[in-house]
């Protein structure tokens, strides 16, 4: 068993927020052009190694989930004025938000991984 105890790195970070059904298609549009103003200002944070934005039509959730090297580096997002801009938008749309959690690993499995 190739199982890494390691609890410092990297960390997960999960944002996520819920939205009545019918507000799927206006949820979707806004979360497509946040990456206007998110993306570049996303690229710039320390430490990022891979983000992920997605909306879901089954369960009307939204989430964005992103891997950072450190705690710190992850915390920078609680203060990134284009993401916190972002908020009053969607909960004008519908969406009400959980609390935001960075994850430490308890463990880990690294198998090959690639993405694109």
């Amino acid at each position: 068993m190739d199982v890494k105890f390691n609890d410092s790195a990297p960390v997960i970070r999960i944002s996520k927020g819920r939205f009545p059904a019918d507000k799927y298609k206006s949820v979707k549009k806004l979360i497509d052009e946040s990456a206007v103003p998110l993306v570049p200002a996303i690229q710039k944070l320390r430490g990022l190694l891979y983000y992920h934005a997605s909306v879901d039509d089954t369960t009307n959730t939204v989430t964005n989930v992103s891997i950072w090297q450190t705690l710190d580096d992850a915390r920078q997002m609680d203060t990134l004025a284009p993401m916190l801009a972002q908020r009053p938008i969607l909960e004008a749309a519908g969406v009400t938000f959980d609390r935001i959690a960075n994850y430490l690993p308890a463990w880990k499995i690294q198998n090959g991984w690639s993405f694109g």
